[in-house]
């Protein structure tokens, strides 16, 4: 009889049950005989990389399809910033300052949460990082609302863990950053960077340069935030130094509130990908 998959083969779950009930004899207890799939030692040999980053790329992809979600609102942002009820503990004067960010990251995560939620969740999910921070309030705004939400979790030398209001379901680990970057963009609706450190500058410079190069749509790409981005990086400079265009400003928006944010999602007009680069 044939199983759920349809399929008239055996499942290779049941040959893995199956090879764990065998005689044990010296054969059976050597390495070579392990299902190569069921095999870890093998799994993590260097040559079985390949493998692995797919197997990364495909387990999100297929539960994500499973739960229906078509597009994401991403939030990056600084894992470092707190909670405005604990601003006075924090390590320093300016991460006390950027405190109301969580609450404007935590305020637009229910504002596009209830656009999810009226699209039956398959549209506007709010993804994080997954971690404390910018990304606690991203996760937290659309539990606020009842809603579902992504985290994207890295293993970090240190001990750590997802916050608390990831959805359990669509709460993903990963080993390769490279990735974790794909499936943060695979879905964006819209890329919202909040203020952060090396992690953060990182993810909006890759995602920028996607949209500038014409990888990738253009979609709203909203910087929380002026004051602090336009003191840690000089875009006019590079503009005039000529590593950047000109045009390539425009491909960006300064926002404050989540209101600001909200408004430009939900204005705006789908945009192809560019078919050149300006100044090249």
């Amino acid at each position: 009889m044939r199983d759920h998959r349809n399929s008239p083969f055996r499942d290779a779950s049941l040959d893995r049950n199956t090879a764990s009930h065998v005689p044990d004899t010296v054969q059976t207890r050597s390495p070579a005989y392990r299902l190569a799939f069921a095999d870890e030692e093998f799994m993590f040999r260097e040559e079985l990389r390949p493998v692995r980053l797919q197997l990364e790329l495909l387990k999100p992809q297929l539960l994500l399809d499973e739960h229906q979600i078509e597009s994401t609102i991403v939030l990056f942002g600084g894992a470092r910033i707190p909670r405005p009820s604990e601003a006075a503990s924090a390590r320093t004067k300016t991460l006390a300052e950027l405190s109301h960010f969580y609450d404007e990251a935590r305020s637009f995560a229910q504002l596009m949460t209830r656009k999810s939620i009226a699209s039956n969740g398959r549209e506007f999910v709010v993804v994080t990082g997954g971690g404390p921070g910018v990304m606690e309030a991203g996760n937290r705004g659309a539990a606020d609302e009842g809603g579902k939400s992504i985290g994207l979790n890295i293993v970090l030398p240190h001990e750590q863990a997802p916050n608390e209001f990831v959805t359990p379901e669509l709460c993903f680990n990963f080993h390769y950053f490279a990735i974790r970057k794909m499936h943060f963009l695979m879905r964006a609706r819209a890329i919202c960077i909040f203020p952060g450190g090396f992690g953060t500058l990182d993810e909006m410079f890759e995602s920028l340069t996607l949209i500038q190069t014409g990888r990738m749509d253009r979609v709203p790409f909203l910087l929380f935030g002026r004051a602090f981005w336009e003191k840690i990086i000089n875009w006019d400079a590079l503009a005039d130094a000529g590593t950047i265009s000109p045009e390539d400003l425009d491909l960006f928006r300064f926002v404050e509130t989540a209101e600001e944010a909200a408004g430009i999602v939900e204005n705006w007009e789908p945009a192809p990908p560019r078919s050149d680069i300006p100044g090249r």
